[in-house]
């Protein structure tokens, strides 16, 4: 496959920009300072339906700012979710689609991630070049979202023109090679009323997985028009390519153990024919919104996305080379069986459009805070048949070469397999009965009707309420109660099931939160969440004929506390602490060897603790560390097998100068210095696979703020 049409490469395009500019910008332009007072900012939109302070918002919430991706090294979602314990990969492969589970439940790529609170999937590595904030709503988001996994969602809020110019370049090299590159331009025209924003970037991906190398190139624009003082029109469009050989994972020995000796280097899809996989996405978004006099405001925003992908891999499943053979699992001996895997021309184009009616007013003695909306989300997804062909035989320890599949299969035609149409209708009214007592009442009621390729149309509805109740006994604490519903799409089943690629029907999860946070002092801060959550489980079950099927019998329960503290604890020394317990149980499934286990992947506590430290006497000179702490969690539903847990350190340093009057910030960073083996990801999808985290990597960057 060929890449996009490009007259440059990203890289060099975005440096000659940046350079280009900056004799001009360096006398116009006041100075852009970048501050970190700790991983996590205190505002966010994703709480409800506008941006509002995370301390009076009734719902546990992390938000990483622009500054902090940039001080911490934040490059991908997945750098950004070790500083949160409740977020932890989930199948989370290098070179594939990143995924997340939050409180223990699996996100959905279709409807957990948002840009602008507007839903998009997740199929691909999500850009941050272009993103001022990453917010992550942990819980159920049936009243803000609709249709969402039960773990919370993702929202990605897009950098908007700046009152100032900016003109910033960096440059990075990291693990066995990568060399990434970036620009970030803004402003706005003398009278203001126009404004710009643009990024780009462009990388040669050297994973530290030997052979899953791969590029990508990307680039932005995002313009704000006030039209009259009252009426603001955003536009925003983004395009990205990236074309990298994906890792898959390993599995169990004999389906009973975990494999010893491996290293996390190691390509187990090192085939000649093995292509990369290529995705290419797009998204185009319209807002705009009108002020009215007397605290009312309106908006209409809608996000067009587009997704195309050709998913290629030689894939590592099973064994048939002892005895009668088992699937899934490898032999003995470390040998495994190869696949040539083929799907060509998977696309997906959603639509997405949400209209707000926002406003204030009293009723006597209570003041109410208003928001009317409805919502519409449309989604096509066309596919072909897949490639599946066995092709030979290989071994974890040893790499085998072997040919590709006989016949040179190619995929089917590709037609639109799934189509979906959700509208919704919401309303929510937070209701001031008091100086320290506040009450968040909010419905949603939703329509979802979905059309797949052989399977009878369906068209279900459902209501979603969400209720808190707040108490503040000062101005700086916040004490809640919450309770939500929410509503999931039922998930795809896996390949080598009976019903592979057909998706489940919705399910409705129920939850229970408490809350507490609040200023310590002046130099700490606090958040404590206890909740518990119930939902639908769904499992792959052997059938009696050998076949298996994958159903949603029984449920999952999760409960759990959530803390977090940051702070400074001197001038010199900043921290951030995040800590996660959570107790899963299995229950009434049908399967006396899964009920009463805990639910897989999920350990029963996870820790992330980051330190900065200011060094005296050498200005613009800063230090840091990462630890986690991730316990065992269970590897299968019946919990014959366990994965240890694991701890991990990171260290990284920043020095602030000015080089040739342009003030410079050069970082560099050590991953995993111990090199600790571990594995950081375990799943049951596709019949079980378990990831290793990185060793021991490097980065290095610089980058030029003119």
């Amino acid at each position: 496959m060929s890449t996009p049409n490009l007259k440059q490469s990203a890289i060099a395009l975005a440096l000659l920009q940046a350079f280009a500019i900056s004799a001009h910008a360096q006398e116009a332009m006041t100075e852009v300072v970048i501050t970190g007072r700790s991983v996590v900012t205190d505002r966010a939109a994703i709480g409800g339906f506008s941006d509002a302070p995370l301390l009076y918002t009734p719902a546990s919430i992390t938000s990483i700012s622009r500054e902090q991706m940039q001080d911490l090294g934040i490059r991908t979602t997945t750098d950004a979710a070790k500083f949160d314990a409740s977020i932890s990969d989930s199948y989370n492969a290098v070179g594939y689609a990143e995924q997340f589970s939050i409180r223990g439940f699996a996100l959905d790529n279709t409807s957990s991630y948002r840009k602008d609170g507007m839903a998009i999937p997740a199929d691909a590595p999500i850009p941050l070049e272009n993103k001022e904030r990453i917010e992550v709503l942990k819980g159920l988001a049936g009243l803000q979202a609709g249709v969402a996994a039960p773990g919370g969602i993702v929202n990605y809020v897009t950098k908007r023109p700046t009152n100032i110019p900016l003109r910033s370049a960096t440059v990075e090299v990291k693990e066995r090679g990568t060399v990434y590159g970036a620009v970030d331009l803004g402003g706005r025209s003398d009278d203001k009323r126009f404004g710009y924003r643009i990024n780009a970037a462009g990388e040669r991906i050297r994973s530290y997985v030997k052979g899953a190398d791969g590029e990508r190139e990307f680039i932005s624009g995002a313009f704000d028009w006030r039209l009259t003082p009252q009426a603001l029109l955003q536009l925003d469009m983004d395009y990205q390519y990236k074309s990298q050989i994906t890792a898959p994972g390993y599995q169990l020995i004999r389906n009973e153990v975990l494999p010893t000796g491996v290293s996390a280097k190691t390509l187990l899809n090192a085939q000649p024919w093995t292509k990369p996989v290529e995705t290419k996405s797009s998204n185009v978004g319209l807002r705009f919104e009108y002020l009215f006099e007397n605290d009312w405001r309106a908006s209409i925003a809608m996000n067009k996305h587009k997704f195309q992908r050709d998913d290629y891999t030689a894939f590592p499943y099973g064994c048939s080379n002892e005895g009668d053979g088992f699937y899934p699992g490898y032999c003995s001996n470390g040998d495994y069986d190869v696949y040539d895997y083929q799907s060509e021309g998977e696309s997906k184009s959603p639509f997405s459009a949400q209209a707000l009616l926002q406003g204030k007013f009293t009723t006597g003695a209570i003041s109410h805070d208003l928001t009317l909306g409805s919502s519409l989300f449309r989604r096509s997804d066309r596919f072909g048949d897949y490639v599946y062909d066995y092709a030979g035989s290989s071994n974890i320890y040893q790499n085998a070469i072997v040919p590709p599949a006989p016949g040179n299969p190619t995929t089917g035609p590709v037609f639109e397999r799934r189509k979906e149409n959700e509208r919704s209708v919401f309303a929510q009214d937070i209701l001031t009965l008091s100086q320290k007592f506040k009450l968040h009442a909010g419905l949603r009621h939703v329509q979802v009707k979905r059309t797949e390729f052989g399977i009878e149309p369906s068209d279900t509805s459902f209501t979603l309420p969400n209720v808190s109740l707040v108490y503040n006994p000062t101005q700086d604490w916040t004490v809640y109660g919450s309770m939500a519903h929410g509503l999931e799409h039922g998930a795809v089943a896996p390949i080598e099931t009976t019903n592979a690629n057909r998706a489940l029907d919705p399910s409705r999860s129920k939850q229970l939160e408490f809350g507490v946070k609040g200023a310590v002092n002046s130099r700490v801060n606090v958040s404590a969440a206890l909740f518990q959550v119930t939902k639908g489980l769904e499992f792959t079950q052997a059938n009696a004929d050998g076949s298996a099927t994958y159903v949603r019998a029984g449920e999952a329960q999760h409960r759990g506390v959530e803390l977090g503290v940051h702070g400074k604890a001197s001038g010199n020394v900043q921290y951030s602490v995040s800590l996660a317990a959570l107790d899963t149980e299995q229950s009434a499934t049908g399967q006396a060897s899964m009920d009463g286990k805990r639910v897989t992947n999920v350990p029963k506590f996870k820790s992330t603790a980051w330190l900065e430290y200011a060094v005296p006497g050498v200005e613009g000179l800063k230090v840091n560390g990462v630890w986690q702490y991730a316990g065992r969690k269970a590897f299968d539903v019946d919990n014959r097998t366990f994965v240890p847990g694991y701890h991990t350190l990171d260290l990284g340093a920043a020095y602030e100068t000015r080089m040739m009057g342009t003030r410079t910030t050069l970082r560099a960073g050590v991953q995993n210095v111990t090199d600790k083996f571990y594995w950081r990801d375990v799943t049951p999808a596709l019949g079980g696979y378990l990831l290793p985290g990185a060793p021991r990597t490097f980065r290095m960057s610089a980058q030029f703020d003119f």
